[in-house]
């Protein structure tokens, strides 16, 4: 079996697992509901060039047979989030790359009503673990826009250093937008990313 991917990540009420096809009704109803919240920070498509056709947003299984291609090919890992037994969001690592580089990025969203409970902070750990410790990366990043705070504090309660600015980056709810850059480096986390974060999360008996 292949250690890499496809990989099942847990630690307590957090679970990490492969996107599915038959998670499509929960998926979209679970997007629904957060519609307005995630809307400001989701990525779009930018309006196409001089006698260029409009691209379309993909379909929930044309996204997924996407991931699924792009994570057979080594290039991602495509997780959704369960929390207490059902689905709560989605993480990606994206951008793999090898050769002299051998990093990739995280991008997340979680459902609103459970932002606040670690769950994404312990997401996140349990995917750099597994990067840095059975994929073999040496750098993660997460790319944020400034303005989105709980964001942010996902990555600064992990411990991600904040690397500077990068101008119009992505195409974010209809414009190219500036996005803060994180990083962290497999020598950072000698002990392990989700044991520091275990370390100082709020609760954790000390």
């Amino acid at each position: 079996m292949n250690p890499v991917w496809p990989v099942v990540l847990g630690d307590g009420e957090v679970v990490l697992r492969p996107i599915k096809l038959r998670d499509q009704r929960v998926w979209r109803e679970v997007n629904r509901r957060n519609r307005d919240w995630l809307r400001p920070w989701e990525a779009t498509v930018p309006p196409p060039g001089p006698g260029a056709a409009a691209a379309r947003r993909p379909t929930y299984r044309q996204m997924v047979r996407h991931l699924r291609a792009e994570a057979n090919a080594g290039r991602m890992l495509p997780f959704v989030i369960e929390y207490q037994g059902r689905l709560v969001g989605q993480l990606t690592v994206a951008g793999i790359t090898w050769g002299s580089m051998c990093a990739g990025h995280v991008g997340y969203w979680v459902d609103r009503e459970v932002a606040g409970r670690g769950v994404m902070p312990t997401a996140v750990a349990l995917a750099v673990d597994h990067c840095f410790g059975t994929v073999g990366l040496h750098r993660i990043e997460v790319c944020v826009r400034p303005e989105n705070l709980p964001s942010r504090r996902v990555v600064e309660k992990l411990g991600f250093r904040e690397e500077g600015m990068r101008p119009r980056y992505l195409h974010i709810d209809g414009a190219w937008r500036d996005h803060l850059v994180y990083a962290l480096t497999v020598e950072e986390v000698p002990e392990g990313l989700l044991r520091r974060w275990r370390r100082v999360r709020p609760g954790t008996p000390r």
